[in-house]
């Protein structure tokens, strides 16, 4: 957990870095800064996706899961999140169990992180390559995207750390090497072009 805060906060100072920039007019170098955010983004986001699919795995063979609370909406700022979190709700009165809940809570974080980011690449990258036909709404777009991720973020420790309360104290160590070991996702990235563009 302490490298998603370090990626985490390496990557919040990259994108505030961005805006500042752009604001006082310095485009080219916003548009620089800004391919560090997303390559932060993107290291996070796998990373958290990676941590939920080991959980699962290893949830399958776990006799009691701890209780989880659903998503909630109102934590949540952009309409991927809320969508999300709003289906996370209702299912988690209609699901019975904690077992139930924890997976399917599981299966809703990495996929909200997953299209968060790919929004966030999406975004950024039209930014950068001058593609944006609204720049201030493509920025506000990171920003709030941004915000979700945190709290994804967020969430992901809490199951993550309602694991191990649960877990037996001589399995804690085969977890951490499972979560250090799980394999690197490998995504493709355009090289950015700098256009001049309006950003």
């Amino acid at each position: 957990m302490q490298q998603w805060e370090c990626t985490y906060a390496m990557m919040s100072v990259s994108l505030d870095e961005a805006i500042a920039l752009r604001i006082g007019g310095q485009l080219v170098c916003a548009r620089q800064q800004l391919s560090i955010a997303a390559d932060l983004f993107d290291r996070l986001a796998g990373a958290l996706m990676r941590a939920c699919d080991v959980l699962a795995h290893r949830a399958e063979r776990a006799r009691d899961l701890p209780a989880v609370e659903p998503l909630h909406t109102r934590f949540f700022r952009g309409d991927t999140a809320q969508s999300a979190a709003s289906w996370n709700e209702i299912l988690h009165h209609v699901l019975f169990g904690n077992r139930l809940r924890f997976f399917h809570k599981l299966r809703i974080l990495a996929g909200t992180v997953r299209k968060l980011n790919d929004q966030f690449s999406e975004a950024a990258g039209d930014i950068r390559e001058g593609l944006s036909t609204k720049p201030s709404q493509s920025w506000g777009t990171l920003d709030s995207l941004h915000y979700d991720l945190n709290t994804c973020l967020r969430e992901s420790e809490i199951v993550l750390k309602s694991y191990l309360r649960a877990l037996p104290s001589d399995h804690v160590s085969a977890l951490a090497e499972a979560l250090d070991a799980a394999p690197a996702l490998k995504r493709v990235r355009p090289e950015p072009t700098l256009s001049r563009a309006p950003a």
